[in-house]
């Protein structure tokens, strides 16, 4: 079974190596995009299942047992992300099958998705420090070519933005990488949490953890945000969709892991410098949300606020608080994803991205309409829909944590983004319509079609919470209580002899 972990990873680089050959058979590249990330979703399910069954697994490279090899770890926390961020992205191909066009298609589009997804999986099932910023680059780089991919004069001007801030970032974590390595002498991770238990409350541990939360803050949109709405609002909307959902997460658990895993010696200047850095990112968020006259921005600056509150989990840290990062992490890539499909379609039909010159959606097309209702209601956490569970998990660990300014920004943000979006449900779907039946655009439903799967797992998420509460438990449990990760990577009584020395 522990050989499975690899797959994630694996079948998606080959499948994008194999699809690069395939350039000109467009159908057969769709097919085989969809069988691929429909095949990695089932993996992840089977994965989650063994590892209620069996605890926490392991694969060892080339017989190298930790910390001297390469490995990957999947606990239910990670093979959760990478479920959901598969079922996202299978959901994302199917909308591009229909309107990214075939020119798009022609310019390895496939490929690159396929690589940014085998990039996202790998990083969230990684074991080793340095492979997580491997899988990071890989993903990075299918990013890259993504966000320029059409070579419009705005892309290229953004593009440039966002490679940049991310070359600066990978900078920043190769040196911390250095620095963790001199310091402790190993890269796996667990090994990292076992040595860092050690020293204590070292002061140059505590420094390279900084160092740390500055790259992943910069790469989750948390710090230095310039980059964010931007970056985001000038590619096709599939390619947005797909950014809004995972590139920001990858940052996000990266944040998790370090802080719950490998430095959670010090959270007095750790985790109060997250909580500082969440809060304004919260701040910034609404601000941007309330000014924003454009959809897209309106969408953008709702990411930065995403990312703000899940942080604010992180920085409170209660077990509660953890379940609800989990549930909130899983929500915020379904509805973050359907969010910007929704925006897409909207500039379509009108061919306007200003809320002020669109008007009365909803009578020429209602479905459409009430789909975009239900993603404002989501992301807004009105229950029973997915981001009502994490909001109130965060929300109670904020008050056994007594972090009240927090547990006030968050729900401060719930009603900005719900008047943010109201706005746009209000201005742009009612009032009189400004598509005669003449100039109507059809929105066929094969169009509607992804953004009506991701209002199924929304609200799925939301009234199947108790059928996800054992794995979501199981995935706070385990980012609370870093020991029974530690146990699994290390086989317990070895690490514990060493602590022992």
């Amino acid at each position: 079974m522990s050989n499975m972990i690899v797959l994630p990873l694996i079948v998606p680089v080959i499948t994008a190596i194999l699809l690069v050959f395939l350039r000109e058979h467009i159908t057969l590249q769709r097919i085989i995009s969809v069988l691929t990330l429909s095949f990695v979703v089932l993996i992840s399910i089977v994965l989650l299942l063994a590892i209620q069954e069996q605890g926490v697994l392991r694969i060892d490279f080339s017989g190298w047992g930790p910390p001297f090899g390469i490995l990957f770890v999947a606990d239910s926390f990670s093979v959760l992300l990478v479920l959901i961020a598969n079922i996202v992205a299978v959901i994302c191909v199917l909308y591009a099958l229909f309107t990214i066009g075939s020119s798009y298609e022609k310019m390895y589009f496939y490929p690159f998705v396929l690589l940014m997804v085998a990039g996202v999986n790998g990083s969230f099932l990684t074991g080793d420090i340095f492979n997580l910023f491997v899988c990071f680059e890989v993903m990075l780089l299918a990013s890259y070519a993504l966000i320029s991919l059409g070579g419009d004069k705005i892309q290229l001007r953004e593009a440039l933005k966002y490679v940049l801030i991310n070359i600066v970032a990978s900078w920043i974590f190769l040196v911390a990488l250095a620095f963790l390595y001199g310091t402790v002498g190993t890269l796996n991770m667990a090994h990292i949490s076992v040595r860092v238990m050690e020293a204590g409350a070292d002061p140059v541990i505590t420094t390279v953890a900084l160092i740390f939360l500055i790259v992943f803050s910069l790469k989750a949109g948390l710090l230095l945000f310039f980059w964010l709405p931007g970056s985001y609002s000038v590619p096709p909307t599939a390619i947005a969709a797909l950014f809004a959902a995972l590139l920001t997460k990858v940052g996000i658990y990266a944040l998790v892991r370090t802080f719950t895993l490998l430095f959670p010696n010090n959270p007095e200047v750790t985790h109060v410098a997250l909580g500082i850095m969440a809060g304004l990112t919260i701040i910034a968020g609404c601000m941007g949300a309330l000014a924003g006259r454009d959809v897209r921005t309106i969408a953008s600056y709702n990411v930065l606020i995403g990312v703000g509150f899940i942080v604010a989990g992180l920085a409170i840290g209660t077990e509660s608080a953890l379940q609800g990062v989990t549930y909130y992490l899983m929500h915020d890539m379904v509805a973050k994803a359907m969010l910007f499909l929704a925006v897409g379609m909207m500039i379509y039909v009108t061919g306007e991205t200003l809320i002020d010159n669109m008007s009365g959606l909803i009578r020429n097309y209602p479905l459409f309409g009430w789909l975009f209702f239900i993603v404002m209601c989501s992301l807004a956490g009105i229950p029973p829909l997915s981001g009502f569970l994490g909001k109130v998990l965060i929300g109670q660990g904020a008050i056994e944590g007594g972090n009240f300014i927090l547990l006030g920004l968050g729900f401060l943000s719930s009603l900005i983004v719900l008047y943010s979006l109201l706005r746009i449900f209000l201005s742009s779907f009612f009032g009189e319509t400004i598509i005669s039946l003449e100039d109507e655009k059809p929105l066929p439903k094969r169009i509607v079609l992804p953004l009506a799967l991701l209002a199924v797992c929304t609200i799925g998420l939301g009234i199947g919470a108790e059928w996800m509460a054992p794995f979501v438990t199981d995935a706070a449990e385990t980012l609370y209580t870093p020991s029974i990760y530690i146990d699994a990577v290390l086989d317990g009584e070895v690490w514990q002899g060493e602590v022992s020395k």
